[in-house]
């Protein structure tokens, strides 16, 4: 295999408001969690909902976008990739942990979303600076499925 690929894309609902640091080096870093949500019908036929939980971090630029206009409860799109991470606990006992590290993400429907309410809110948060950052636009209702992953004429590119 010629390269690896992590890539991870969430649509959930944040279920706190993000919380916001800025370091010494002028660095800005957003924490928050988003959950998503499927649902099947088990083999007694009843109908089982599963969340599943996701630490995601901003830096930067995305990180201010989030501080302002995220909250408990907004939808939001991201893109982003693994990291893993190993801490020591205030007890002392080694923990691990997944991240995913937002490079890219997208404000989902409503208005609910602070702000001064002076039409401030955007539908797009361009990604920290990198050599090819990215803008998302929001998906509409009818879009079969997120502009991301739609085809493109980079498709050609693909090594399969």
């Amino acid at each position: 295999m010629a390269g690896s690929v992590n890539k991870v894309i969430l649509i959930g609902n944040l279920g706190s408001d993000p919380e916001v640091r800025y370091l010494e080096g002028g660095s800005t870093v957003a924490r928050f969690n988003i959950a998503t949500s499927e649902s099947y019908t088990n083999k007694s036929g009843e109908r089982v909902e599963q969340t599943e939980w996701h630490r995601i971090e901003l830096w930067d630029r995305l990180a201010q976008i989030a501080e302002k206009y995220l909250r408990k409860g907004n939808s939001v799109y991201i893109e982003g990739r693994i990291r893993s991470e190993n801490w020591t606990d205030k007890e002392g006992q080694q923990r691990t942990g997944i991240t995913i590290r937002a490079n890219s993400m997208t404000l989902l429907g409503g208005s609910n979303t602070g702000g001064s309410g002076e039409n401030d809110q955007p539908s797009t948060a361009a990604s920290r600076p990198t050599p090819q950052p990215t803008r998302e636009a929001a998906p509409r209702a009818s879009d079969p499925v997120p502009p991301a992953m739609a085809s493109s004429a980079d498709d050609d590119d693909l090594p399969f």
